[in-house]
């Protein structure tokens, strides 16, 4: 049974733990505490402060050591945070759990607490928001540049104790500022802005709808490190900012995070059409590249010297454009083997990957007649490549989406009204954006199209 249980925290006066942590680096999986500062406040002045050093029972890595301090001969002899638990948790309990940058400091000590047993979940405040609210208009928010700037010296800069210090200093600051009671709102359990990253304005959560759409995530220079696609793009983007993913790269993502953005789409299908577009314009750094989802083999068509026409099934090199491509090898094989039987072409004319050439003693074909079956293989490929648009919802009642696919190759997409004429192909195509689409956005539409064949015009050529 877990030795402790939530906060009954009284928020009408509440009392104030303000919390400074070193640790040996940034994921909460694989780090663990060296360093741990706690100050009590009431809500006007300090009341008691405690801190120790801590033995993380793993080394220390340099480029910690070289920041901080703290080596691996400090803390050798320091108690354990199993040992120091049961004095952090009654530090801890029914206080309000005050930080810079306070997700970081929370999800440490609460994963370390209750790996010691210790269930613990108190209410929590970030000093980085709340300056960014009570003290506009600087350029930064860490505590080192914006304790310099209003004026509190930091003694012992990346240590627990006097970051702590420095960050109780800070928060008497802002309670002062506080006409508003703006600290009163942000402890209200349900507030959406305590689960946002520190540095993204609430405005910018409180502005996604509640539909399908494109988001995207901005650095504190406004570039884009990361494009998504949403069915309800409110819910999507605040389902990054809670779970127990506790890697490195999800703590650096989240604190990378200054900025929301987003555009609506009228339907799923135009969500992902657009996210794929945007990642290749855009190629953000913490998106994966669409290559997986790309075709790796081609069937291609070219003649010899001696004027035969002959077929091959091998890897797509860039710029080379072949007649039909695969997801796998074994699929361009099965399709070569079976259409040259249909069209009775001379094996000694088609090549099968790496497999060694068909040979036999018989004469060649007739040339004429040979290269005549081929042409009409490639024919029927040709007409395979159907040219159609597809129709769905748009983000008004008044519009529809459109995709356009034009032999076969994804052509554009975007926004038409909802009594534009279809039978006017070159003014439907006047409102679309063109778009260079990719293999993986062909394969969207052509699902699509399949589950929803009432919603596709063909394309008269």
């Amino acid at each position: 049974m877990p030795k402790g249980s939530k906060s009954q925290t009284s928020l009408n006066y509440p009392v104030y733990a303000i919390v400074d942590i070193e640790t040996t680096g940034g994921s909460v999986s694989s780090s663990r505490i060296t360093e741990i500062a706690i100050i009590c406040h009431d809500g006007k002045d300090v009341t008691q402060r405690w801190s120790s050093l801590v033995n993380p029972e793993t080394d220390i890595p340099l480029h910690i050591t070289a920041l901080t301090g703290i080596s691996n001969e400090m803390v050798a002899e320091a108690p354990t945070f199993e040992t120091l638990a049961p004095q952090i948790f009654e530090w801890l309990k029914d206080k309000v759990f005050v930080a810079h940058n306070v997700n970081f400091d929370y999800s440490f000590v609460k994963a370390q607490l209750a790996n010691c047993g210790f269930a613990w979940d108190v209410p929590k405040l970030c000093t980085v928001r709340l300056s960014r609210k009570l003290l506009p208009g600087f350029s930064s928010y860490s505590l080192g540049k914006l304790c310099d700037n209003i004026g509190i010296g930091i003694t012992d800069r990346h240590r627990a104790l006097g970051d702590a210090v420095a960050t109780a200093q800070l928060f008497s600051i802002l309670l002062a500022k506080d006409e508003e009671q703006l600290i009163s709102g942000m402890l209200r359990r349900a507030s959406p802005e305590q689960r946002l990253p520190a540095h993204v304005p609430l405005a910018d959560f409180q502005a996604l709808p509640q539909g399908p759409g494109v988001y995207y995530f901005h650095n504190q220079e406004g570039k884009v490190i990361y494009v998504g696609k949403a069915i309800n793009l409110k819910k999507r983007v605040a389902s990054h900012f809670v779970g127990h993913n506790e890697s490195a790269r999800r703590q650096h993502f989240l604190k990378e995070i200054y900025g929301i953005s987003f555009e609506r789409c009228g339907s799923e299908l135009m969500a992902l059409l657009l996210e794929c577009t945007e990642i290749q314009r855009l190629w953000p750094i913490y998106n994966s590249a669409l290559k997986s989802s790309e075709p790796k083999f081609g069937l291609y068509h070219y003649v010899a010297v001696n004027g035969y026409a002959h077929l091959a099934v091998g890897r797509l090199p860039k710029q080379l454009k072949c007649a039909k491509v695969f997801n796998r090898e074994i699929d361009g094989l099965n399709f070569l083997a079976s259409q040259s039987k249909l069209f009775n072409i001379d094996q000694r004319f088609c090549r099968y990957g790496r497999g060694a050439a068909f040979k036999t003693n018989q004469p060649l074909p007739d040339l004429e007649i040979h290269n005549e079956a081929i042409a009409q293989l490639l024919a029927s490929i040709d007409e395979e490549q159907l040219s159609f648009i597809l129709l769905d919802n748009g983000r008004e009642p008044q519009e529809q989406s459109c995709v356009w696919i034009e032999k076969g190759e994804f052509y554009g997409m975007g926004y038409l009204a909802e009594d534009q004429p279809l039978q006017d192909a070159i003014a439907i195509k006047e409102c679309l954006t063109r778009v260079k689409g990719n293999h993986y956005m062909l394969q969207l539409v052509m699902t699509y199209a399949q589950r929803y064949p009432q919603n596709i015009k063909m394309i008269n050529e």
